[in-house]
């Protein structure tokens, strides 16, 4: 019996078949992820699944800076009045009382405290130092008990005054706060020295705080600066408010001054120059630095239309509700974000378009990208069955 044999182009044409017939083009080619087309026809399961896909553009780009809009240092505390010094419970104050010659009530007594005040002048009597006690008050001899919470020096100074008078001889009062208990700021955090730093009436600022301790332990590009008074608590980047002189403003008794190391990353992953996690300023950087610091798009691969930034997004970003959306746990709404680099005016978006913190920025590869590996496989495929019908080509006769 004589066997026929196929001719090369028919081998050819049946092992284009039979590796066609393995998996659905292109599913079964290597990929590091999906490609535009993936991702855009799986639209409406995605969002059985809580997944919105969003097409960037500025007035999506506008929402979202609208969204992370966070009140300023000077928005929020801007008019505050630095410290007027009035006296708490728990400070020290050290009062002097001078009395007209000839000196009568405190006359006998000389100085009663070791002061180079009291030994200049002898009508000059400086009282040990008192703490404020929980009354709020303090007592001076022949003047007794002095209330003398949210009062100024000047006033208590009056008031004691007006408590001689009768029994001192025209006398003249001096209070010192020798030593600031109340008035004082808390600063922690990534600092050189935690400490609490006392106020003075010149007015403390808030980097007049960091200064005192001894500065930050990281680039400043990568500090932020939480400032809390009362129930408020705001944060900046510390870059933005060296570069904002309104930014530094004045510090209020009981301030907690916290500077925060801001470990930002993105992750970049697809047809780009560099797959990694890429770490960024405090202050944020926009989709083009990312596209950049990411080595740009690999002309080679990349579809330009295929640009996506995976991101956990706030509600309010999107402008709709959390009743409207699938939401996280933390009330977040899994989005994707696409970009056609295609259009050139998406280039001026992508200077504002903000990435942040934990992003998945992704490009696909292109269609072309995908037929050429294709192409790739079938020539590997084929090549062996040809070399294997040249082989036996001059044998086909004898059988």
């Amino acid at each position: 019996m004589r066997i026929k044999f196929l001719s090369k182009s028919h081998l050819i044409w049946v092992a284009l078949a039979l590796l066609a017939g393995c998996k659905t083009y292109p599913d079964f080619i290597p990929s590091s992820g999906p490609n535009r087309e993936h991702i855009e026809d799986t639209t409406s399961q995605a969002n059985e699944l809580g997944i919105r896909v969003v097409e960037v553009t500025d007035s999506v780009t506008r929402q979202i800076i609208s969204s992370q809009k966070q009140n300023t240092f000077s928005e929020l505390w801007g008019n505050t009045a630095p410290n007027n010094f009035v006296v708490k419970p728990g400070d020290i104050l050290e009062v002097s009382i001078w009395e007209a010659p000839p000196a009568m009530l405190f006359a006998s007594a000389g100085s009663v405290a070791a002061s180079p005040l009291a030994s200049a002048t002898s009508g000059i009597n400086v009282f040990p130092t008192q703490m404020v006690n929980e009354d709020g008050v303090i007592n001076i001899p022949f003047a007794g008990s002095i209330d003398v919470v949210g009062q100024t020096p000047s006033q208590i100074e009056k008031q004691v005054a007006a408590k001689l008078k009768g029994k001192a001889n025209q006398p003249q009062v001096l209070v010192r706060i020798a030593q600031n208990n109340s008035a004082n700021v808390t600063v922690v955090g990534d600092v050189n020295v935690s400490l609490r730093m006392p106020l003075t009436p010149r007015g403390e600022r808030l980097l007049d705080a960091l200064a005192a301790a001894g500065g930050v332990k990281d680039p400043v590009n990568k500090m932020t600066l939480q400032v809390t008074r009362g129930e408020k608590v705001q944060s900046l980047p510390l870059d933005m408010v060296i570069r904002d002189p309104k930014q530094n403003i004045v510090l209020q008794p009981g301030d907690v001054v916290t500077s925060l190391f801001q470990s930002n990353f993105f992750t970049v992953l697809g047809a780009t120059g560099t797959n990694n996690e890429l770490n960024f300023e405090a202050q944020g950087i926009s989709l083009a630095q990312a596209l950049a610091r990411s080595g740009g798009l690999n002309d080679a691969r990349s579809d330009a239309k295929g640009v996506f930034i995976f991101r956990l997004e706030s509600p309010r970003a999107l402008n709709v509700s959390e009743a409207e959306v699938k939401t996280t746990p933390e009330g977040k709404v899994p989005v994707i974000y696409r970009v056609d680099l295609k259009d050139p005016a998406m280039f001026f978006v992508a200077q504002s378009f903000p990435i942040q913190n934990r992003d998945v920025l992704y490009v696909s590869n292109a269609s072309g990208a995908e037929f050429q590996k294709f192409l790739n496989i079938i020539v590997s495929a084929v090549y062996p069955v040809a070399n294997i019908v040249n082989a036996i080509a001059p044998y086909r006769n004898s059988f």
